[in-house]
């Protein structure tokens, strides 16, 4: 974070900020977790994670691997994937 100018801070927080409203606008959430970690690598990046009233976690930050939900197919996972690009504009 700190070797990025301001205009590339703004700028990925602006992004950062896109993907959540895609997220909201797609699925509806309560809320969204943000995580940023880098203890294992030298690149930045963010976890945004829906976060549902009520749900697993729910009030917690988000495990990284809870092995709770999984999808029913590859199939499932590009469609969301799919939604989202469409969204984003991609």
């Amino acid at each position: 974070m700190v070797d990025l100018t301001d205009a590339e801070r703004n700028d990925y927080f602006a992004e950062v900020n896109q993907v959540a409203k895609a997220l909201h606008k797609l699925f509806s959430p309560d809320k969204i977790n943000y995580g940023a970690y880098g203890d294992g690598g030298s690149h930045l990046h963010f976890h945004l994670v829906p976060k549902y009233e009520g749900e697993f976690e729910w009030g917690t930050p988000f495990a990284m691997n809870p092995g709770e939900k999984f999808l029913a197919d590859d199939a499932a996972y590009e469609k969301i994937a799919a939604d989202l690009r469409a969204e984003l504009g991609l």
